[in-house]
């Protein structure tokens, strides 16, 4: 995607509050425009980066703040790649992610390929894939009261440190069980390295069209992950009676959810546009990322 006057403008999301973020933004800006690229930031974030004037600095509250833009780069931590995401998912235009903190799943580089990501997004060489998200909608009294959506997942939570939160699980229509717990979290092959991992979920293939539904600290017998089909509706309900609970959906934003509060979650309608620079299967960015031992392996025969 270009601007209507055949500029090439790429948008530039960063986490300020890191001094690594404040370098690599400002390595990255210059490469890009020493190729010729336009180059747009948010206004706030602009005025914590040491950027050249060539830079087009955006209020956040304008509507479209990626219209002409052919790619978002992020460069951060996972909290700061979901914020990305939000803008990517608003629009269309793809992401590509900057690891600058611990894991980082969701990036597609790190810290140290900053000549490299600019070198590919100048030359256009890279590939986009569609990741699955979530639509979120929150009922009471069989009303709905809030919508939201989710690229990790839509996580219900007790808010009760000392009491647990009793809750009714249900897949396409049908009760499954009920139990006791600190949370439930609802999760798409992407987040299954997130959240629903910290909580004992499985990992999931990013190419397999799944949604999971993971307790947390469940005091039940049976209290195991779930995978369903991508197009199962699943829902939690928060039981009357026990106290209130919270839905984070991405850990980014926040409904409380009153006692009897049902909240229902199903593949979403629009998906997160990622920009890939690695054709790297899935199985050596898990070993990767996780510093998996592998040694000792020999492979299959040939």
């Amino acid at each position: 995607m270009t601007d209507s006057s055949g500029e090439r403008t790429v948008f530039l999301l960063a986490h300020t509050g890191r001094p690594a973020a404040i370098r690599s933004a400002e390595l990255v800006v210059k490469g890009l425009l020493r190729c010729g690229l336009g180059v747009r930031v948010f206004a706030h974030e602009a005025a914590d980066l040491p950027l050249p004037p060539e830079v087009e600095p955006v209020a956040d509250c304008t509507p479209g703040v990626l219209d002409g833009c052919e790619l978002l780069i992020v460069l951060g931590g996972d909290g700061t790649l979901l914020r990305g995401a939000e803008f990517a998912r608003a629009s269309g235009v793809p992401m590509l992610g900057v690891n600058l903190g611990r894991v980082g799943f969701l990036a597609e580089a790190e810290r140290d390929d900053l000549d490299k990501v600019v070198e590919r997004v100048v030359s256009r060489d890279y590939e986009v894939e569609e990741r699955m998200t979530l639509d979120v909608v929150v009922r009471t009294n069989g009303n709905v009261v809030h919508r939201d959506w989710a690229l990790n997942e839509a996580a219900v939570q007790k808010v009760s440190p000392e009491r647990m939160l009793e809750v009714v699980l249900e897949i396409d229509g049908r009760p499954v069980t009920g139990f006791g717990c600190d949370g439930i979290v609802c999760a798409t092959p992407t987040g299954s390295t997130a959240y629903a991992f910290s909580a004992g979920g499985p990992v999931v293939w990013p190419e397999v069209e799944a949604l999971l539904m993971v307790p947390i600290s469940a005091h039940a017998l049976f209290a195991k992950p779930l995978v369903t089909s991508p197009t199962s509706v699943l829902a939690v309900e928060v039981q009357t009676g026990t106290p209130h609970g919270v839905l984070w959906c991405d850990g980014r934003r926040m409904l409380e959810l009153p006692a009897g509060a049902r909240v229902e979650v199903r593949r979403g309608e629009v998906p997160v546009r990622l920009a890939r620079l690695h054709h790297a299967s899935f199985t050596d960015r898990l070993v990767a990322k996780f510093a998996l031992p592998v040694s000792g392996w020999r492979g299959a025969p040939h």
